[in-house]
């Protein structure tokens, strides 16, 4: 676990699937780098893990990384709640305890009530002693987040020299990461994020190929 300057202040950012994950986690990172206190993210799902699709599963990805990359004390998941959401958020506080709580002003379908005043207001009986941050994340969303699909978990390969990514787990693989596929395409064709050696990259692709000289010298392939 990273050490950490203080203590008296730890960092709770809550997410759903979407794009707004990120964003928050991001929030959260910053915040606690400047407090340099623990920081956490916690997902609630009223599924179960099996049940995830893939785009779940490559939000869940993508949040992992981040957890590498940020140095994160923890990623919390909660499957098959159906407790109500904000009473699962201030158990999660009191076990950690959490100082501090950030969530999206907007939600995305199991969320929903989080925009309604009165789950914050429930939250705020439940956790009397707590701040919470509420952060608007649509007027976040960047133009280029509606250029391509939802990401998709896939696998940089070398075939022979030639460097290329697969959807279906192959027997060997440099590494795993988000396929981001340009919209209104047949083709193989958009960004690829992953994590390698602790570094986070994001590089283009085309046709399912790799074509980056930089990337792929600096990466040793």
């Amino acid at each position: 676990m990273k050490f950490h300057g203080r203590m008296d202040e730890s960092i709770l950012v809550c997410v759903y699937y979407g794009p707004n994950g990120e964003r928050l986690i991001r929030r959260g990172h910053k915040i606690a780098t400047m407090l340099d206190c623990p920081l956490y993210v916690l997902n609630i799902s009223r599924q179960s893990r099996e049940e995830f699709d893939s785009s779940q599963e490559a939000d869940l990805l993508h949040w992992q990384n981040l957890a590498v990359e940020f140095e994160i004390d923890d990623l919390i998941l909660k499957t098959n709640e159906d407790r109500p959401i904000q009473q699962v958020i201030a158990e999660v506080c009191n076990d950690l305890n959490i100082t501090q709580v950030i969530i999206g002003q907007t939600a995305q379908s199991r969320w929903e009530e989080i925009t309604k005043g009165s789950f914050i207001n429930q939250l705020l009986k439940a956790l009397p002693f707590v701040d919470i941050h509420v952060v608007s994340v649509d007027r976040q969303i960047h133009v280029e987040d509606h250029l391509y699909e939802k990401a998709i978990r896939a696998y940089l390969v070398d075939d022979e020299g030639v460097y290329r990514i697969y959807f279906d787990l192959p027997d060997k693989f440099i590494c795993e990461g988000l396929f981001y596929k340009e919209l209104s395409t047949d083709f193989d064709n958009g960004r690829f994020k992953f994590m390698y050696k602790g570094k986070t990259y994001e590089i283009e692709v085309d046709d399912g190929y790799i074509h980056d000289e930089r990337i792929i010298k600096e990466l040793n392939m």
